[in-house]
């Protein structure tokens, strides 16, 4: 199941793409269609929080309504009036994100004396995030390098604390893509990453929300992010330093993870830094960051 936020004509839906992966099925209307009460909520966060209660009540919908009234509630991705939100277009708490997880990424970022021991962990700011095909700020009287980092992510489908390993998918709902857009002159003067991560419009997270059993191994995912059609970055999460349970069990050593929280489990190397010259966005560049199963996240940088 791929769940989306979006909008039409400025009122915020809930959706899933349908099997051809050309519509998007207004969930709430569907309850409708098929003679239920609304009883799922507005947004996805709270969806999510509803636990497994949520995707059994997608499955048993798109069961037991009919083709002809699931059309009457769906929307062409191609109609114009159709806008794609991020799937959780205003996080709760800031994002998770994991720095160089992958050795070839730490090692362009300075050398092999960089691949961490234990997980890096840093955040960006719910503000930061925006959805497909919206338009990434330049930022220019903040930053002269801004950069891309193609991610998976993964969001949290209910709470825990002091989670073990080998339970810690249990409690993934989902994977979606996200651009973790840094300004890399700002990580450096500030020597913190936050400021450097969590400038407006700095995370871009979409297209979809995919849900964790349509994913049958996310540690064998290929990842490519391209700018101007130009491939700048290639990975697999078979490369990861560290996998996702270990990443969700170091975090929930002594901190709460909860329903609809987002982890960003790295990037590959190809980051623009990492070229000599470094290649940084610049205004009108175009970022696409593609992964089988989880779609294509495309953004422009503003001209």
């Amino acid at each position: 199941m791929k769940f989306v936020t979006f909008k039409v004509e400025d009122i915020e839906k809930i959706g899933l793409i349908d099997d051809q992966g050309n519509r998007i099925i207004d969930l709430r209307a569907l309850q409708v269609a098929g003679g239920r009460d609304v009883t799922l909520p507005a947004t996805l966060l709270e969806c999510i929080q509803l636990g497994e209660k949520f995707p059994n009540e997608v499955r048993e919908l798109m069961q037991g309504v009919s083709n002809e009234k699931k059309g009457q509630v769906a929307y062409e991705l191609s109609d114009e009036r159709v806008h794609l939100k991020a799937p959780i277009p205003r996080p709760s708490k800031n994002i998770f994100c994991v720095g160089k997880n992958y050795a070839a990424h730490a090692i362009e970022m300075g050398s092999e004396a960089d691949i961490p021991e234990h997980p890096m962990l840093f955040s960006k700011a719910p503000t930061a995030v925006i959805g497909p095909n919206e338009t990434v700020l330049r930022h220019q009287d903040v930053t002269d390098q801004l950069d891309y980092e193609g991610e998976i992510a993964v969001v949290i489908g209910k709470k825990g604390k002091a989670i073990a390993k080998e339970d810690a998918l249990d409690y993934v709902f989902g994977y979606t893509l996200l651009n973790d857009i840094t300004a890399r002159d700002l990580q450096k003067r500030h020597k913190q990453f936050l400021l450097g991560k969590s400038l407006d419009t700095s995370c871009p997270m979409g297209p979809y929300l995919v849900y964790r059993d349509e994913i049958n191994d996310p540690h064998s995912l290929n990842i490519e992010t391209r700018v101007n059609e130009e491939i700048r970055q290639t990975g697999n999460t078979s490369q990861f330093i560290f996998d996702i349970a270990t990443i969700i069990s170091t975090i929930s050593k002594g901190t709460t993870l909860e329903a609809g929280d987002i982890i960003a489990t790295g990037t590959p190397a190809g980051v623009g830094k990492g070229f000599n010259p470094p290649k940084f966005l610049n205004a009108g560049d175009v970022i696409e960051i593609e992964v089988d199963g989880l779609g294509i996240l495309r953004n422009q940088v503003e001209r």
